[in-house]
Formats: structure tokens, sequence, C-alpha cells
């Protein structure tokens, strides 16, 4: 493989150092540089560009897919080291030969791009992104758990606290990556650190206190347990500073060895003939298990499977489907065209809705994105067949107050509008994406400008035409984010 990349600096083909003509005598007689190759390829110059490539071999993987930021251990060690393999590669002396510059050259590119690449990673717009929301999380969970528990305090763990890490949760999911190694493995470290923290929060056992049969008084059981707790929620406190990375001195083998010693100790308890307690101990044995699993993080993301959604069954099961639904919404978008309403295939959107309902998620923010993404796209198209059976089937009446009227017209154009919608395939810069998104706010004044007049249908007509044409607005933002796995 080295020989075959020496032989291409050069421009030449690799036949592996032997002639590939089999001609007459006249033939096999080599030309005068032919005979020279063999020389070149001892050179001293070719043979330190040799040992360059074996190097670039070696740190070409580690660039590659590494995915942290400037100020890393590990990015300062390979700038050093590809600074000065290039210096190396300044240093040959090519004696003036023109293919030795030439190879010399590309030799110092092929460096160079790694270089390139390693800084546009460590400092990309999105890798910083992810930092910035990493450094939330991090101090929203010092702030509101770590801290108050190593100052002895109790930490306040409420609904508030898990919204707001999923919220930084659904930021992450929004970055792009631009398809780079370096960015989807950041984006997915992030991801499962900040999910790891949510299920530790959420999967919290509250203390009992579990009265003897007929006294009030508490079983011995439930007191030790309970004292049990106390040490669990201290290592909990201690996980989550692990995964945020706000432990200075405690490591995953400690945790895991404090963790198990309190397992021993909940076994080693006597709770027969008592339901309700061995209950109690069983929730947090659970919990210590699933603080457990949480304690080998550290090589989270470094299989390229993990973060390389496009390889993920689930995701190629949501892939399915909305090739399925792209089917029949170009059917049911022809069909209207030609103003036939005979085909509606809401049955089998219906069984589409079932089937992504069953698609297995994993607790991944990117596939249950994804997900919610396909089942929009179905509810487009069952809403947009709903809207024209309406205005099919629709008969008013000579009492229909105007206000009503005014607002079923202003569906018959959201109608018209969403079916451009549902077809429509450009970016937001295009010109008909920004006549689309104009139009659609059209409606939405037009709407706001109907006076009910203390009509009751016209108030709740109004107020579902408004959230329908935001829905459309939303799909259409939707289809042209970008968004990726």
């Amino acid at each position: 493989m080295a020989v075959r990349w020496l032989c291409s600096l050069f421009g030449k083909p690799f036949d592996g150092g032997k002639r590939m003509d089999h001609g007459g005598p006249q033939d096999q007689q080599q030309h005068p540089m032919e005979q020279q190759q063999p020389y070149h390829m001892q050179h001293p110059a070719m043979m330190r560009l040799y040992e360059v490539q074996k190097e670039v071999a070696t740190l070409g993987p580690q660039v590659c897919t590494f995915s942290g930021l400037q100020n890393d251990r590990d990015y300062k060690r390979m700038e050093r080291e590809l600074t000065q393999l290039l210096l190396q590669v300044d240093q040959v002396d090519t004696e003036g030969k023109l293919e030795l510059q030439g190879a010399r050259k590309r030799a110092a590119q092929e460096v160079e791009g790694l270089l390139r690449y390693l800084e546009e990673n460590a400092s990309h717009p999105s890798r910083l992104a992810i930092e910035e929301l990493s450094n939330a999380a991090r101090q929203l969970v010092d702030e509101r758990v770590v801290a108050p528990q190593r100052a002895g305090a109790v930490a306040e763990i409420n609904d508030e606290l898990v919204d707001a890490l999923q919220e930084l949760i659904l930021r992450l999911t929004q970055i792009k990556t631009e398809g780079r190694v370096p960015l989807r493995k950041a984006r997915y470290r992030a991801l499962t650190r900040l999910c790891a923290v949510q299920e530790v929060l959420e999967g919290r056992t509250p203390q009992q206190t579990l009265s003897l049969p007929l006294s009030g008084d508490t079983h011995e059981a439930v007191n030790r347990i309970n004292q049990v707790m106390v040490k669990v929620s201290m290592a909990r406190s201690q996980l989550l500073a692990l995964l945020m990375g706000l432990s200075g001195r405690d490591s995953c083998a400690h945790l895991s060895r404090i963790l198990t010693e309190l397992q021993v100790e909940l076994d080693a308890l006597d709770v027969s003939g008592n339901a309700a307690i061995r209950n109690y101990r069983k929730q947090v044995v659970e919990e210590i298990n699933g603080l457990l699993k949480h304690l080998d993080l550290e090589g989270e993301g470094d299989d390229t499977r993990r973060y390389d959604l496009a390889q993920n069954n689930s995701i190629r099961e949501i892939e399915a489907v909305r090739a399925h639904v792209s089917h029949l919404r170009e059917g049911v978008l022809r069909h209207c065209v030609m103003g036939d309403l005979s085909f509606r295939p809401k049955a089998e959107l219906q069984s589409l809705l079932t089937h992504l309902d069953q698609v297995d998620t994993a607790k991944n923010p990117c596939i249950r994105e994804a997900r919610r993404r396909a089942v929009v796209e179905v509810q487009a198209v069952i809403t947009f067949l709903d809207l024209r059976e309406a205005l099919v089937c629709r008969q008013p009446g000579p009492d229909e107050h105007p206000s009503h009227r005014a607002v079923w017209m202003v569906l018959g154009s959201l109608s018209d509008l969403q079916a451009q919608v549902l077809g429509f395939d450009g970016k937001r810069v295009d010109k008909s994406y920004m006549i689309l998104e104009e139009l659609l706010t059209k409606q939405l004044l037009a709407l706001d400008a109907v006076d009910p007049q203390g009509d009751e249908s016209t108030k709740m007509a109004r107020k579902q035409a408004v959230k329908f044409a935001q829905n459309i607005l939303n799909y259409l933002d939707m289809k042209t984010d970008e968004w990726e796995y």
C-alpha cells in the first residue's frame, strides 16, 4: 500500500515493479528514464517520504474521528505531530529533481489537508454550538443537583429541571453536522450523556415509611432501606457529576464499587413475609441497577454505528414509512389536479401512523425526532383529505352567518395552498417558498379580520381554521429546515 502511494506521488500506475508488456527484445529494452525508477525508489528523499506516509496513515484515522475542541490534549498532540511531519517534508532534499519535488509537494498537501480537516471540525460552528449546549446543561445540573448535594443540602429535582434538560436535548438534535463524522460523534456523545442524566433524574425512587402490621412503628428493614436510599441519592449526584464532567476526583470504577456494595447490603436484609417491604427493596435495587448501567458511557460513540443513524434499523423503518407516504401523497395530489376525489387512502395512512407508533426509539432523541417528523408528514396528508372532503360535502343554508361563510372561504384558499405545500420540494431561499409563506400569512390575517359578531359556531370555526393555517406553516417550515439524523 505504501509503495502504491509513493508511485501515485509520481503520477504513475503501480505495476508491482514488473513490466506489464511482453513484446519482443526491442520492446523489453527500458528507456533510460525508466532505468532510473528503482534508483528513485531507493533515493533517501523517497525513503523519507515513505516514512512520512506511514506516520500519516497512523494519524489519519485519529484525525478523521476526533470530535473534541482545539483546547483538548489530543487536538494539541495531533496538531503538533502533523506540524512536525510538515517540517520534515519541507526539509526533504529533492536535489532539484522535478519528480522528487512533485512527490514532496503532494506529501505536504496530504499533511496540510489533515491539519486543515482537524482545525475545521474542532472550530466548526456546529461543534461550538454542541459545546455551548453541553455547558448550559452542565451548569444546570451543577446548580440544581450536584452543588446542593455537596453542600449537604437536598437537591430539588422537579419537572422544571427535567423539562429544561429536555429542551437542551431537543436543541442538540437540531444541530446540523453536514455528514461530518467528528461532528456526528460529538453530537451523539453530548446527547447520550444528557439523555442518561434525564433518565437518572426521572428514575429516582422516593423514600417510604411502611409500618409494621397492627403497629405504628416503622419496620426495621425499612429504616435500613432508607439509609441505603440516602447513599443512593449521594451516588446519583456523583453519577450526574461524572456524566456532565463535573467530577474531578470520583471515577466510574469507584462509584460502581459503592453501588455494588449497596446491592449486597440490600440482599442481606430479611424481608420475608412482608410483600410491601420486598417491593420497596426491589424498587431501590432497580434504581441502583439503573445507575450502574450508565457507568459504561466512557467509550460510548467510538463505534461508528452508534452515531451513524442511517444504519439504524429504527431509522430504516421510519424511512420506509416516509417513502410510502411520499408515494401516497403524490397519488392524492395527482387525483386532486384531475378533480378526482375518489382516491382516499386514509385507512392506509392510519396504518402507517400505527406502524410509526410501534417503532422502537431506544430513548434516542434523534430517532424520536425522526419519528415525530414522519408522523407529521402522515397527518398532513390526512388533514388535507379531510378538509377537501368537508369542502365538497359542505351545503351552507340560507341562514348561515356571513362571518361563518367568510371562514369557510379562507379554508377553501388554505386547502389550495396546502396542496402546494404538500408538493413543495425546494428550499427556504427559493422564491416559491417565500410566496407560499406570504400567502399563508395573508390567510391568517384574513381570519384575524373575521368578526364573529357573537356567533359561537363562527368563533369555533375561526379558531380551528387559525390552527389549521399555523399547522400548514409549521409543516412548510419542517420540510425546509434541512434537519438530519
